[in-house]
Parts: structure tokens; C-alpha cells; sequence
């Protein structure tokens, strides 16, 4: 019987023949946490008296959360976790390296791997065709001592994207369509596949970028077939060696098939307080804003800075509107030194934050005054994820970012393109 893709991974890993809904164990590849989830990790990794990690050299540890830290509070848990890194061997990424995502994506995944990590966004390293998922801290703690987890074979869901997005439209319209239309719990533990002519046209940053919001409709892992998109980006991080074709087989069975024609997509907006809650930009462009921030593992690439860059080079922010700029790693940050889009940034009027995920959940910087509108490039809109109960999260992409900041309203980007 065919395949699916997230079938023919685990069925490598587990040396398994394994359908969906079948539970397996498995070697993990890498497992990692972050400063948020890193500290309860550890206390569950104490708890169960385990004394060593199955491969320190995978196991990491990222400072992303707060990075630099705003409290008291964090600092120590900061060096609790750079205490244990030392002690056990475990790689560690300091404040400034950037997200856990980005940097896993950089430095690590490959196709056919087990990824898994203490954060529902560990599910980006899809995009490089590798299963990757979250898992809660007690699972990953289990995963660093036995170097092994277990879990269920995922049912599978086709998504085929289709054509070419038009000037101004971005993967994250196609992710907000796609999450719109599923619903929140549309594609609870389920597998993403996605598939299609339109992939042809995806670059690596905007797989990443889809395959970071899958979890945003439940879904266990959203993947990408491993190709020459694959092999490129592959090379460029030094890891060409890791490459191999990696796609399901053809007449593998799905539970379900969804069809995007990319060239329809319009600009897109999810509204307070659900990712689910899209919208069109274009019904929403009276809608005034007090902060735009771009950033975060959905957004924060040398691409996405590229895209608000052509908009905003030679135009101001609006002056009733603060815009924040957080680079998802200090390679992105450098890179855009080098091109100049931190400086056209700086000149629109953007502050530009330490590499990590600044302002995304509200623990340090750009918390949101009550009553306040921020449009983000973020992957949650949820009530309170920015700092503040009382404030209103809407979401998009760079382009749309960036438009607005000048607008000062949610607007259109292809006006300004």
C-alpha cells in the first residue's frame, strides 16, 4: 500500500511498516527547549532521576523567549538553564542568537528526521521535510535521556497549492487562508501534507513560514516534500551532504484533499482573538493601529525584511503608529546589515530589536497599551499573547506589515508596491 509522506518517515525511523494511527517508537534526532519551556524540562528531567542525555550534541537549548531578559525572574531561569547545559553537555544558544525555530531550521534539520521540541512552532522544520513536532516538557525531557520517543502515526490531509501568488501576496496569506477555512481544530493531529505546481514558486523562507502555522489548525506537523528548493537552502547553510529527494509515494491514501489556486489569494488578515478569524485586508482597511511589529519565526527572515524594505525605502511610519523590527537570527540580522534593509528600516522610523521573538508573547518588550491595536507578523493572535488581556492582535504578512505602518491603518500592500 502507497505511502503518505509522514507514513514513509516514520516508517524509516521506527524500521516499522506503519499506517496511520498506529503508535510507534522512535529514535529522535534532535530535541530541544527554550527559555520558556526550558525550566520545567529540566525539573521533569530531575524528577525522573535521569543522569545523562542520549546526544548532547542534539540536544539544545535556546535563550529566545527573553532574550535579553526583563526580570528578576527570567535572568535566573536563564542561568539555570545555561547552568545545565554545561553540566549535561547540551548545545546552548544565547540571547541575541536568535529564534529556536529559525535557528533549528539554520543549523540542523534535515529530510527524514524527528525533530521534536517544548514549543508548538517546532512543527517549521517541516518545510525541509523532516517530522517535525511540539511535545509537552515532560515528553522532551523523556526524549534527551533516551534519545527515543513515542507517538501516533498521524492521519494525513493533501494540501495542494496551486499557480503562482501575485505581487503584494505572501505565504502568510496562503497559511491565514488555509487555517481560515480549516478552523482552529480542523486538522487536529493531523499531517499537513503539502503538495502542488504552486511549491515550485515557494521558497525555502516561505515554506518555513506555512509549515510554522500548521499547528495553528491543530495539525501534528505540516511537511514539505524534500526537493531542489531543499537542496539549495541545504547548501547554503553547509549541510548540502544532509540532502536527499524525499515525497510520498503517488497513490498514497489521504483523509482528506484541499486545493489552493495561489493566484486567487488576496491579501489577509486573522482578527482578535483567533487565528481562524480571517479576513481580506481590503474589507478592514479603516481599522487604525498603534503598533506593527515584524518578526518572529513566521517572519522574521532576510526575505521578509526584503519585502518591507520595497515598501517602506524612502517613506516614513505613520506618526501615531510604533513600528518594531526583531530579525529571527543573528545570521538574518547580519544579512540585512549587509543589504541595507536595517538601515531603510532605521530611516522609516522602525526600532530594531535584538534577534529572538521580541514582542510575539509579550514577556519583554512592545507589550501593548490596553485598548491598543497591533498588526503583527506573528503566528498568535490569541487574547493577552502580546502582554496585555486589554489589547487587539491582528495578523498578516510583511507586506501588509509594512503598508500599514506607513498607512496607519491596516492597508493594502499592493497599493504601495
Amino acid at each position: 500500500m502507497a505511502m503518505t509522506l509522514v507514513e514513509k518517515i516514520l516508517s524509516e525511523k521506527s524500521g516499522l511498516d506503519v499506517r496511520a494511527g498506529d503508535i510507534i517508537v522512535a529514535p529522535v534526532d534532535i530535541a530541544f527547549v527554550q527559555d520558556g519551556t526550558g525550566p520545567l524540562t529540566i525539573s521533569q528531567f530531575q524528577a525522573c532521576s535521569f543522569e545523562r542525555l542520549a546526544n548532547p550534541l542534539t540536544s539544545i537549548i535556546f535563550l529566545d523567549h527573553a532574550a535579553p531578559s526583563a526580570s528578576r525572574e527570567l535572568s535566573n531561569d536563564h542561568n539555570r538553564l545555561r547552568e545545565f547545559a554545561k553540566r549535561n553537555g547540551a548545545q546552548l544558544f544565547e540571547i541575541g542568537d536568535g529564534i529556536s525555530h529559525q535557528l533549528i531550521a539554520e543549523s540542523y534539520a534535515s529530510p527524514g528526521e524527528i525533530i521534536i521540541g517544548a514549543d508548538s512552532h517546532t512543527g517549521m522544520a517541516g518545510a525541509l521535510g523532516a517530522f517535525a513536532t511540539g511535545m509537552g516538557s515532560t515528553d522532551v525531557a523523556i526524549a534527551l535521556s533516551l534519545g527515543k520517543t513515542w507517538l501516533r502515526v498521524p492521519e494525513s490531509f493533501k494540501v495542494i497549492i496551486n499557480g503562482q501568488l501575485s505581487k503584494g501576496v505572501c505565504a502568510k496569506d496562503i497559511a491565514l487562508y488555509l487555517v481560515g477555512n480549516l478552523g482552529a481544530d480542523g486538522a487536529t493531529y493531523k499531517a499537513l501534507e503539502f503538495c502542488g505546481d504552486g511549491i515550485a514558486y515557494l521558497t525555502m523562507s516561505e515554506r518555513l513560514t506555512i509549515a510554522s502555522m500548521a499547528v495553528e489548525a491543530g495539525a501534528k506537523v505540516g511537511l514539505f516534500p524534500s526537493d531542489e528548493i531543499t537542496h539549495s537552502y541545504l547548501e547554503h547553510h553547509g549541510r548540502g551532504q544532509k540532502y536527499r529527494p524525499l515525497e510520498p509515494e503517488p497513490d498514497a491514501s489521504y483523509e482528506r484533499v484541499i486545493k489552493i489556486d495561489a493566484t486567487r489569494l488576496e491579501p489577509m488578515v486573522a482578527k482578535p482573538h483567533s487565528v481562524d478569524n480571517t479576513a481580506l485586508v481590503r474589507e478592514l482597511e479603516d481599522m487604525k493601529v498603534q503598533q506593527v511589529f515584524i518578526g518572529t519565526c513566521s517572519n522574521g527572515r532576510l526575505e521578509d525584511l526584503a519585502v518591507a524594505t520595497e515598501i517602506l525605502r524612502g517613506r516614513k511610519r505613520h506618526p501615531d503608529t510604533r513600528f518594531i523590527v526583531a530579525p529571527a537570527s543573528r545570521q538574518v540580522l547580519s544579512e540585512a546589515i549587509q543589504a541595507g534593509y536595517i538601515q531603510a528600516l532605521v530611516n522609516a522610523g522602525a526600532v530594531i530589536a535584538p534577534p529572538g521573538c521580541a514582542a510575539c508573547l509579550g514577556v519583554h518588550h512592545g507589550v501593548l497599551g490596553d485598548g491598543e491595536v497591533c498588526l503583527s507578523t506573528a503566528n498568535r493572535n490569541f487574547k493577552g499573547r502580546m502582554g496585555n488581556p486589554e489589547a487587539f492582535i491582528y495578523l498578516a504578512s510583511p507586506a501588509t506589515a509594512a503598508a500599514t505602518a506607513i498607512a496607519g491603518c491596516i492597508a493594502d500592500p499592493r497599493e504601495m508596491m
